[in-house]
């Protein structure tokens, strides 16, 4: 494939990202500075406290932003029943593995949120950012929710070739997106959350794939692993769709609106049992 131009495949995400409805109005929407002066972007939907999700966006390590995602986060706080905190990582190629591992476990240490979720590469820097908190006994968020997640940075499964082509993710732009986030090749194995050596301990998952897309057979296993390593695991297979459909497919599916609402029906489960003496989060309020 060509190279793409990085910045002009940025400016084409956001300019789309704007033509697209608005999500819906919430109570309150600021954005804030995190720990490092990362970009945050706090969403509630009333003035009542609710557990805290904290979102991390998609776009294989080198595009989205607070922007690109803002409708999908706000209608996961108004559907999810939930606040959102969503995170500005710092991007590749700029900024390569690991930087926003480190930017997402440090906003996870910082926020102390009940839930963590990602899209595509933002699932798979969700994951990573949970083990880095178990391997330093840090605490943890009680779910981890991934949509459509990388987790085989060598791209060796069969779905990767046999929806590559013509399902929205090219296996072309994959294998480039990669080579970005990991130039060096020989990283690529430890980077992998498939081929962690032990992946016991880690928060309860909602794994969720879906049938036409590349990243299918990687986040399906991983899903089989976390479960072997005595992980609670929920896991589906959305039938019929494609990579990314979280972000605003459900403008143009009815199957994709569907999905959307068992994602939020799964977010509102975990959140269930959150009570009301978990709920207080000092440096979140020490931001008016």
């Amino acid at each position: 494939m060509a190279v793409p131009d990085l910045t002009e495949l940025r400016d084409q995400i956001r300019l789309r990202a704007g033509t697209r409805p608005a999500g819906p109005p919430l109570a309150r929407v600021r954005d804030l500075a995190g720990p490092g002066g990362l970009a945050l972007r706090h969403y509630r939907p009333d003035e009542a406290d609710r557990p805290l999700l904290v979102y991390v966006h998609g776009g294989g390590w080198v595009i989205g932003d607070l922007d690109t995602h803002d409708r999908t986060c706000r209608r996961i706080a108004a559907a999810g029943d939930v606040e959102v905190l969503a995170v500005d990582y710092r991007r590749a190629p700029e900024h390569p593995y690991p930087a926003a591992i480190d930017d997402v476990t440090s906003v996870l240490e910082w926020a102390r949120p009940h839930l963590v979720a990602g899209d595509s590469a933002g699932g798979y820097l969700a994951t990573m950012a949970c083990r880095r908190l178990r391997d330093a006994g840090r605490p943890m968020p009680r779910a981890q929710l991934l949509l459509c997640p990388n987790t085989d940075l060598t791209l060796s499964l069969p779905s990767v070739t046999e929806k590559g082509t013509g399902f929205g993710l090219d296996a072309d732009f994959l294998s480039w997106a990669v080579q970005q986030w990991t130039p060096d090749p020989a990283q690529r194995v430890a980077a992998s959350p498939l081929f962690a050596e032990d992946l016991r301990g880690l928060p309860e998952a909602v794994i969720v794939t879906a049938e036409h897309d590349a990243l299918r057979d990687e986040g399906d296993e991983y899903a089989r692993r976390l479960a072997a390593a005595g992980v609670r695991v929920r896991h589906r297979v959305e039938p019929g769709l494609v990579h990314g459909f979280i972000q605003n497919m459900d403008l143009t599916s009815a199957d994709a609106a569907a999905a959307h609402e068992r994602v939020f029906d799964d977010i509102r489960r975990v959140a269930a049992g959150i009570g009301p003496d978990d709920l207080a989060r000092p440096v979140l309020a020490a931001h008016p």
